[in-house]
């Protein structure tokens, strides 16, 4: 297990990069996780990053199907709004683990 520090705080992640402690999240921290993946977050941003904290609070397996029948994006949108791997990226930043969808 690794430790990020942002703003001040550290935060568990595993080797790859993934919070293994989602109640460390907050969106001070998300702005910071996404400008190290050169994404500059706005309300539709963070609108499916709630959505996918909601959905794994449930327990629902995550699919970047599932994003996009959110009624949020549609999955054209969520590629632009998180590219080069929409589903990861948008879990690292959300403070979830990675969706066992993703390879």
């Amino acid at each position: 297990m690794d430790t990020l520090t942002i703003n001040k705080s550290a935060i568990k992640v595993n080797e790859e990069g993934y919070f293994t402690d989602p109640s460390q999240w907050n969106e001070d921290i998300a702005v910071e996780m996404a400008k190290q993946q050169n994404i500059d977050l706005s309300e539709k941003h963070f609108e499916v990053l709630h959505f996918l904290r909601n959905k794994y609070a449930e327990e629902v397996p995550l699919t970047i199907r599932k994003v996009g029948k959110s009624g949020i994006v549609d999955i054209k949108e969520f590629y632009k709004l998180f590219p080069g791997g929409p589903l990861k990226i948008s879990s690292k930043i959300a403070g979830i683990p990675k969706p066992v969808s993703c390879v």
